[in-house]
């Protein structure tokens, strides 16, 4: 018992290492980055086409919550997913960051995604 309860949380753990590497080498970032503390974070924003000053703004109180969901969102919609995704990405975590990271979900760049031209209207 006493290995189990070490064995299986440590396995977990890099488990998810291995699925923050991958998605942060779809998005063209080094994936080593997850093992940098504070780095990871910063790299997190860039995957999520957020200011690296959010960092700041996630150790105020409350606001943290809300800049950390802004933060997902991003990364969900950079991936092409929607906002259930982003919702999974937060309660869910530990199923969905395997998912963008084995699956196929491919990183939207800049200039995939131009701006959408409006028409002048007649």
């Amino acid at each position: 018992m006493f290995s189990t309860m070490f064995v299986f949380p440590f396995l977990l753990a890099v488990f998810m290492i291995i699925a923050y590497w991958i998605v942060f080498e779809k998005a063209g970032q080094p994936g080593w980055a997850i093992l940098i503390p504070i780095y990871n974070i910063i790299i997190m924003l860039a995957v999520a086409k957020k200011p690296w000053w959010w960092l700041f703004l996630f150790f105020i109180p409350l606001v943290n919550i809300v800049f950390v969901i802004m933060m997902l969102n991003g990364i969900s919609k950079n991936f092409g997913k929607n906002e259930g995704f982003t919702v999974g990405l937060i309660f869910l975590s530990i199923i969905f960051w395997p998912i963008l990271a084995f699956g196929d979900a491919k990183y939207i760049k800049e200039e995939e995604n131009p701006p959408a031209v409006v028409e002048a209207e007649k």
